[in-house]
């Protein structure tokens, strides 16, 4: 399923340190040859003080315990100035005294040290040289990487904090150009994945943030593969199910620019009516999360490993066609709905049953001719009519949040 890897797209808008994780991933799955994943790995380390590293990765490459004199000698340029900016922080907080070039030399030990992979000071250098710094360009560029510092770090909470405080200057700051802005909104929402795939309230926050005008329109100008990471969220999100129309109208207007399972499968079921194409969209819809490194993240339990997304998805995918099925249908054969879940017919059987008993649905289960027989529902004006509040108050709210937000971070700039 390498035809469906995202990973080359993903990798132009992602700093190159956030790119390491994703080719760990790959390696793991198996998806591309093992030499060609070492090789990626050498070329994007050229860009960073991670020497050792690199050494650890040619080595394992040509299967020797030699390496290049140039890493060699890059390795102890490293090393000598990792030095002299550490004696250089000694002397700042010993003085205790700051001024334009201490400052300086704060960001410059930062960089260095986020380039050499050690995150956690990064992080703090960073935090201290944002409170000091006056220069609003500088700043901006360590508020970004103080964020790639806390992904790599797994810092969720802290990285959602730096995400939305990044997102005000984004849509609040005075950039050179409209193309500047829209690069940096499709930069934040290329980050954000990681977090939002690893926060415990992420599904809701991929959802409300993509969703803003400004950035469904950056998706659909330059970044239209971001929509299988939203899709996705809208599926296994029960709570944001109102989203779904939204979502099928982008998904419908993107499809000549980007489509995969996960896209074509509610495009399947939602737009064409068609319970086969979506039975093996859903069967593909597997693979895509498994071989996806922000959608198939894996667990150990015991003995065992599990992907909950993997679940989650095709649990509610399943329900999705259920439902759809059943709004269609009155009389269901269960033999064929099974195999339309991609279930065996004991499984579909008693999935169907667990789901009659569980829920509202207005139906009951003939057994001696195997059928689901669903009762005729009339339509319910004023349910329809509160559904269609619902709907309203949350894009009144979302267009509120877009207007407001700016204009408290424009308060905050002034102050």
């Amino acid at each position: 399923m390498a035809e469906h890897d995202l990973t080359a797209r993903m990798a132009g808008h992602l700093d190159c340190h956030l790119v390491l994780p994703l080719l760990e991933f790959l390696q793991e799955r198996h998806l591309y040859p093992e030499e060609e994943i070492l090789e990626a790995k050498i070329r994007l380390l050229r860009g960073t003080n991670m020497v050792d590293y690199a050494m650890d990765i040619h080595k394992s490459r040509y299967g020797t315990d030699d390496v290049p004199e140039d890493m060699v000698k890059r390795r102890a340029e490293v090393v000598s100035r990792l030095t002299s900016l550490g004696e250089a922080i000694d002397n700042i907080h010993q003085n205790q005294q700051i001024g334009p070039d201490q400052i300086e030399t704060l960001y410059q030990c930062a960089k260095f040290q986020f380039d050499c992979g050690i995150y956690s000071f990064a992080a703090q250098y960073l935090h201290q040289y944002r409170a000091l710094c006056t220069n609003i360009e500088r700043s901006l560029s360590a508020l970004w990487g103080k964020l790639a510092a806390e992904i790599l770090m797994q810092n969720w909470d802290v990285a959602l904090e730096e995400l939305n405080r990044l997102k005000e200057i984004i849509d609040s700051k005075n950039f050179s150009s409209p193309l500047n802005q829209l690069q940096n909104r499709i930069w934040l929402m290329h980050w954000s994945i990681f977090i939002f795939y690893n926060h415990e309230n992420g599904r809701n926050g991929i959802i409300d943030l993509f969703f803003q005008e400004r950035y469904l329109n950056a998706i659909q100008t330059n970044a239209p593969h971001l929509l299988r990471y939203l899709a996705t969220a809208v599926v296994v999100n029960k709570r944001r199910r109102n989203m779904l129309k939204e979502l099928i109208k982008v998904i419908q207007q993107e499809q000549h620019s980007y489509k995969d399972p996960i896209t074509e499968f509610l495009e399947c079921l939602f737009v064409n009516y068609d319970f086969d194409g979506a039975q093996q969209k859903l069967i593909e819809c597997e693979e895509v999360i498994l071989n996806d490194p922000f959608l198939g993240k894996r667990i150990e339990e015991g003995n065992s490993i599990t992907v909950p997304l993997r679940d989650e998805f095709l649990e509610n995918a399943r329900l999705f066609i259920f439902e759809t099925y059943c709004r269609i249908h009155r009389s269901i054969d269960i033999g064929l709905l099974s195999q339309k879940l991609n279930m065996r017919y004991d499984e579909g059987e008693l999935w169907i049953m667990n789901l009659v008993r569980n829920s509202k649905l207005d139906a009951k289960i003939d057994s001696v001719s195997g059928t689901l027989i669903m009762t005729t529902n009339h339509v319910n004006i004023h349910e329809q009519f509160i559904e269609s509040l619902k709907n309203l108050n949350m894009r009144t709210s979302m267009l509120a949040k877009n207007i407001v937000e700016p204009a408290q971070a424009m308060q905050q700039a002034t102050r």
